[in-house]
């Protein structure tokens, strides 16, 4: 398959094509197969990743390069492997970013700088965002004019845009960010973070070598063959008439451009031809007369875009320019090159799509052009959205787009409202007007015609409001007009029954209205201003600037910021992740079967819906477990989990089944089509809710579990309550749940070995409890089972459970077939079966003085445990820990674990002490607003004093020189000059109506306990060392900080020619039967308890060298550490040291401390909201690593934003996670993140209870988050106000609680979703 030459040409019958250089030629492949299946699967390419297989996350991301002779250029362009068709590429060159460099090469300038900003965390993300970025440095680099030396074309803002579709879970963005705009000639080095560059000494960049090299693609062999492959079932027609024949045959056939429509539509069915449009030249002409500009419709959207802006300015055309704007707001960069507009309009008229372009294009008066058999045909867009779906027979050629009349007066807007301001969203609602008017002589407006066009709000297709429009046609806009068309368009916009917050998308439809009618009354009027500009301020602001400050250590090379030792081969492409290892031979894959009843007998599984060949080897269930084997999936310290359910299921996602076949795109479509016959006669109604779980007793007992974790209840409650000026009595909270978003989803590998072992890689946080858990359900003694973990792409505590039952699901299904056996589950399946956060349910009762001063506070706490205790029982105990941020004077509290019918909660980043941290900000929340009183007031009053501090966390406050919290507290109040801006931020509210700023100061409490690690260093003949831990590197830089404790530690023998020892130091990966009691990685603390156990191995090395060494000092005056160690080779000491690291049990938890200043920007109109800058300081102590650390704080704190702002992790009425992919559950992108994001880590000296003084980073940080939450509260808080002053009764108060996550439907509800109509009512009042 494989050839070592670089020519490229085909006969037309076999698809050839180039990856990295290295020619490829296919002869069978299904033509369903994606380019991403084949790199990973049939290539030594394994750094595309498949994240989403949506187009969603950017994992998969490679660029594309070929030879155009039409424009006598090669093209260069990034695109989503995971949705590109392999057979779609026959004459293109394929870049992967192990083609831009590697170890072996040299790394390329857009690898070091990735490395070198600190960028990548887990590094599964990596590759995408680097060949994201790659393909906008090409594309710029052909700019005629050259860039300053070591640079390139993009400006600063550019840099960060071609990055704006990936996701990355660990980074918080800001040194993504920052690595891509270092390539800028307009960006200033000195504004951007923490690198390890010297000023002016950024690896070099020149296109010449860094980018031409990889994307020239020959032009003789590239620009005439296409392919047509009756094998294949894959056809090429080169003109409409060879389409016809195609088409005309009666054949199951597929449309093929880009294929990105298959990341919303995922298809199970087999087509029995697959048609290339890409090269009939009617469909990818773009044509211009008089009349219009006309667009083949295979033309790709990121062409039209840029073919719009060209003729935009070319004619001074201002409605194709706004479209333009619109359309690159639509899906990401990397859909966009290969998605088609023709594509996006007839998924629009077939499936009805939410799709922007159809409702732009409606509004200008679109005409398309269809051919239908043989005959062609023009339609209005208006036609064409609601006449029949189109035949399978019928193509659309094309779409013109009309030039208007320059002679009159059009005015057009468009607008969108979506989680993410610039794209890879869907929106709640989008909307595109266009107007004709006139001036009267009195100065005001009139309007001659309208056209008002509305999408995406719960319709089948893009409407236009044409009562509004008849409505306004004539007529002289007044304020009384305008109040009458509102009232229309709220009547003419009508979301369909099932749609998620129709009353909100009715509001944006009012906004959106209100926002282009008040365009053309006088601006300058003081009651009628800006509304338009003010609504798209700040829309496109970047991540502009940033500032990191840290200090060094005393424990050399501990506390230097030196690069994650991983960084530059995760964004090479070639770090290994489990999925990455090849396939062993006769290699099978497997999917789970998960159910979708929350509680329901199984009477049977059938896949008799899936298409033959199916590809199905076997079925593993229950009844397949070994004898001597036990059901048994998972293991915790409270309990385990069965693999399979045999007879009933517990919950919706609970695994039925695990189906192998040969492949994993077989065994996902098996699985996706299986048939599950349920019964549920005679069974008790699911439990579902915390309330119905209390109607039927249903909890766990946490005392039974682990006494110890009963948290402490403080002083006495019905005394403070006496002691109270205010009270507020039985307010209710509820939090919902988070999904993980691993970007790496679950995954594992089994392989049969000799004397009936099995060896399984597994991404796992708890590599010690995979192994107990597949011995038990094998039958098996623990020795024959070794698990071996190297790193995980993410876990943040969602890769326990889960991710020891899918290894125990492979590790069976190869014991009973004796093959190897591999899954990787999808993103949809993962999501249904993760669990996520523990949702809850709170009602408190606070009393408090007038001064501010809390007295008492109880709280009742229902928690949705789900079906399976996992490892619930730690939940109460971090809760109460986290609510204890504040003297509350008593504390009380009853919490109870409920047993529901939901998929098991587990432990997620910050688990228990977010939502207790949160719980407490809220109660001072609303204190504050009762009291009248600045919310930061209110806190400050409520820090612990020393002697509180130890009354509520007892031994874990440490000494009264470890409270760092008020140091942190004013520092961060003077350095982030939070009482100027605040006077800013009243300013800013007195002078705008439709956009409303909100600033808040939190400080963070957070409890952690150190758990015992096993470690093991061993020194090699040559000096090299290798080191094992109990840890798991997943991101968190734990591998660095190992690496840098144990040169420390080594370094304290004092030879010469120990300067790079760091450099002979490796740490490798976890192996059950090398290492034992590794136990499970997460808390924040693991890095430092390894840290320990290395020091002391690292130490007992030291103390069995120190006598050789000595020895040798004397009779050579100096020594060399490879002298010393071969030396001690040659007398047999022992070199290899174990230990096992356990804190001494007054010293195993400390307290973290740390505080941030958000200051948020909301829109009234729409909901959307901005944070315009974060300022954080945190204490870490004498920290181990602080680019490490300030990489954790950063990236903790914006997987808190999301839980704040962003993230729904929604199930239906029968508990099944509907928001299970990309397209629905959104996490912060780059677009969501501070734009200014200031960050210190705070050196505290000398800690001596702590590892090298060093304290805790990963996790206290999210919970810093509730600043932007208590910045939006108090922007709403301002709206409110301001609608007060209007004279509306109702929504005004300033005591209420806005809801979690604050996405844009709450925070525009709460603001007012009749807000318009008040204005309108105010201004119409006698």
């Amino acid at each position: 398959m494989e050839k070592n030459d670089f020519a490229v040409a085909g006969d037309g019958s076999r698809l050839v094509f180039e990856v990295n250089g290295k020619r490829f030629e296919v002869e069978e492949v299904d033509p369903s197969t994606t380019l991403l299946d084949f790199l990973r699967s049939a290539t030594p390419f394994k750094s595309v990743k498949l994240g989403c297989g949506e187009g969603g996350c950017g994992a998969c991301v490679v660029v594309l390069s070929r030879f155009n002779p039409v424009l006598n250029q090669t093209e260069i362009f990034s695109v989503s492997s995971c949705l590109t068709l392999l057979c779609s590429l026959n004459g293109f060159s394929i870049t992967t970013t192990e083609g831009l460099g590697n170890t072996k090469h040299g790394f390329h300038p857009i690898h070091q700088r990735f490395a070198g900003f600190h960028a990548s965390q887990c590094g599964f993300c990596t590759p995408g965002f680097c060949m994201s970025f790659f393909s906008a440095l090409a594309n710029a680099d052909t700019s005629a004019q050259p860039p300053p030396s070591g640079f390139s074309n993009l400006t600063a803002s550019q840099a960060q845009t071609a990055v704006t579709g990936n996701l990355c879970r660990c980074t918080g963005y800001r040194p993504i960010a920052d690595a891509c705009k270092s390539f800028a000639a307009d960006a200033d080095i000195e504004d951007l973070g923490m690198n390890v560059f010297a000023k002016g000494e950024l690896p070099p960049y020149d296109p010449e070598d860094d980018v031409w090299p990889y994307v020239r693609v020959c032009k003789q062999e590239c620009s005439s063959t296409v392919l047509n492959s009756e094998s294949l079932s894959w056809f090429t027609p080169v003109s409409l008439e060879e389409l016809s024949s195609l088409v005309a045959d009666g054949a199951r056939n597929k449309l093929v451009v880009g294929n990105t429509g298959t990341g919303y539509y995922k298809e199970a069915e087999r087509y029995d031809k697959y048609i290339d449009l890409r090269y009939i030249p009617e469909l990818l002409m773009v044509t211009k007369d008089e009349s219009g500009i006309e667009f083949g419709a295979a033309f790709p959207i990121s062409r039209v875009i840029s073919s719009l802006k060209e003729e935009g300015e070319g004619k001074s055309d201002l409605v194709l320019t706004k479209i333009a704007q619109h359309m690159e707001r639509v899906a990401s960069i990397f859909i966009r090159n290969s998605a088609s507009i023709g594509g996006n309009l007839v998924m629009a008229q077939r499936r009805s799509f939410p799709s922007d372009i159809a409702t732009l294009l409606l509004a200008v008066g679109s005409t398309v052009a269809l051919l239908r058999g043989r005959t062609q045909e023009r339609i209005t867009m208006d036609e064409f959205l609601y006449g029949p779906p189109l035949a399978p027979t019928d193509v659309l050629l094309s779409v013109h787009i009309p030039f208007l009349d320059s002679g009159s007066r059009v005015c057009f807007e468009s607008y969108r409202a979506a989680p993410r301001p610039l794209g890879n969203a869907l929106p709640y609602l989008n909307a595109a007007f266009l107007a004709d008017v006139s001036f009267t002589e009195s100065g005001g407006v009139s309007f001659n015609y309208a056209r008002l066009a509305f999408g995406a709000y719960g319709t089948d297709h893009a409407t236009r409001a044409r009562e509004v429009e008849e409505y306004l046609a004539g007529k002289t806009l007044t304020v009384e007009v305008l109040d009458e068309a509102v009232r229309i368009v709220k009547l003419s916009v009508e979301p369909k029954d099932g749609t998620t917050h129709p009353a909100y998308r009715k509001s944006l439809a009012v906004s959106f209205l209100f926002s282009f009618l008040t365009t053309f009354i006088d601006v300058s009027s003081p009651t009628f201003f800006g509304s338009l500009s003010e609504v798209a301020a700040a829309s496109n602001e970047e991540t502009d600037t940033a500032k990191q400050l840290v200090e060094s250590s005393d424990y050399y090379p501990v506390g230097e910021p030196i690069p994650k030792v991983e960084a530059i081969i995760q964004a090479s492409g070639e770090a290994v992740y489990v999925d990455d290892i090849p396939s062993p031979p006769r290699c099978l894959h497997g999917a789970l079967v998960y159910s979708t009843k929350p509680l329901a007998r199984v009477k049977g599984v059938s896949f008799e819906a899936v298409q033959e060949p199916s590809g199905i080897v076997d079925v593993i269930s229950a009844k397949v477990i070994p004898q001597g084997g036990q059901n048994f999936g998972a293991t915790a310290l409270f309990g385990s989990e069965y693999l399979f359910a045999d007879d009933t299921t517990a919950s919706a996602g609970d695994i039925i089944a695990f189906v192998v076949a040969r492949s994993q795109k077989e065994a996902n479509v098996a699985a996706r089509m299986a048939q599950v016959d349920y019964d549920t006669q005679g069974l008790d109604p699911p439990i579902l809710t915390v309330e119905e779980a209390v109607e039927n007793s249903s909890f766990f007992d946490t005392p039974f579990y682990e006494p110890h974790l009963k948290p402490e209840m403080v002083g006495d409650f019905s005394k403070g309550m006496a002691e109270a000026d205010h009270k507020i009595l039985s307010q209710e909270i509820t939090l919902g749940s988070q999904y993980y978003f691993y970007m790496e989803t679950q995954t594992a590998l089994a392989i049969p070995d000799e004397d009936n072992c099995m060896v399984v890689y597994s991404s796992v946080q708890s590599p010690e409890y995979v192994q107990i858990a597949i011995a038990r359900c094998l039958g098996v003694s623990e020795h024959n089972v070794r698990v071996i973990t190297r790193r995980l792409g993410g876990a943040f505590g969602g890769k326990c459970q889960r991710a020891m039952k899918v290894a125990t699901a492979c590790a069976l299904a190869a014991q009973k077939l004796r093959r190897p056996v591999r899954s990787y589950i999808d993103r949809n399946a993962d999501m249904i079966i993760a669990g996520g956060r523990h949702p809850m349910k709170i009602t408190y009762t606070v009393g408090f003085k007038e001064s501010g001063k809390l007295t008492a506070l109880h709280v009742d706490i229902l928690i949705d445990a789900g079906f399976f205790i996992d490892v619930s029982p730690f939940i109460p105990y971090m809760l109460v820990a986290g609510l204890k941020k504040y003297d509350w004077g008593a504390l009380s509290f009853d919490i109870k674990l409920c047993k529901t019918n939901n998929t098991s909660k587990s432990m997620m980043r910050a688990p228990g002490d977010v939502q207790g941290n949160f719980i407490a900000e809220a109660i001072v929340e609303r204190v504050a607003s009762l009291l009248s009183m600045e919310a930061s007031s209110v806190r400050e009053i409520n820090f612990h004093t020393s002697e509180s501090l130890k009354l509520f966390y007892a031994e874990a406050a440490g000494e009264a020189s470890e409270y760092t919290l008020p140091r942190i507290w004013d520092d961060l109040i003077r350095s982030s000059c939070y009482m100027e801006r605040t006077v800013a931020v009243e300013q800013f509210n007195r002078s705008n109506i439709w956009r409303k700023r909100g600033i808040s100061c939190v400080p963070v409490v957070y409890k952690v306990t150190v758990s015992g690690k096993p470690g093991k260093v061993s020194i090699l003949n040559d000096g090299s060392v290798v080191v094992e831990v109990g840890g798991i590197e997943m991101g968190q830089g734990m591998y660095t900080k190992v690496k840098q404790a144990t040169t420390y530690a080594l370094s304290l023998i004092k030879c010469d020619g120990m300067d790079n020892l760091i450099e002979k130091v490796r740490v490798v990966q976890s192996d059950t039967l090398s290492l034992v009691q590794g136990g499970l990685t997460g808390g924040s603390t693991t890095s430092e308890a390894c840290c320990a156990a290395v020091i002391q191995c690292s130490t007992l090395l030291v103390e069995r060298l120190s006598p050789l060494a000595t020895t040798l000092k004397d009779e050579q005056g100096s020594l060399e550490w490879n002298d010393l160690i071969r030396e001690a080779h040659k007398q047999s000491i022992n070199l290899a040291a174990n230990s096992y690291f356990l804190p001494e049990s007054t010293s195993k938890q400390y307290l973290n401390y740390g505080a941030a200043v958000s200051e948020v920007e909301i829109c009234v109109l729409t909901g959307e909201k901005s944070i315009l800058r974060t300022d954080i300081i945190y204490d870490c102590g004498q920290s181990l690593n602080p680019a490490v650390d300030m990489g954790q704080i950063e990236g903790s704190f914006t997987q808190g934003v999301g839980f704040f702002m962003l993230e729904e992790y929604l199930t239906n009425e029968e508990g099944l996670v509907t928001t299970n992919s990309t397209w629905d559950y959104k996490i912060p992108s780059l677009d969501n993140v501070p734009k200014e994001f200031n960050a210190k880590v705070l050196h505290t000296g000398h800690l001596p209870d702590r590892v090298l003084s060093s304290k805790a980073s990963g996790e206290p940080p999210l919970v810093l988050a509730a600043s932007v939450y208590c910045g939006i509260r108090a922007a709403v808080v301002e709206a409110r106000k301001q609608l007060k002053g209007w004279g509306a009764t109702q929504g005004t108060d300033a005591d209420f609680q806005l809801d979690v996550p604050a996405t844009l439907p709450v925070v525009k509800q709460h603001c007012g979703l009749d807000y318009v109509e008040a204005y309108l009512r105010n201004l119409l009042a006698p």
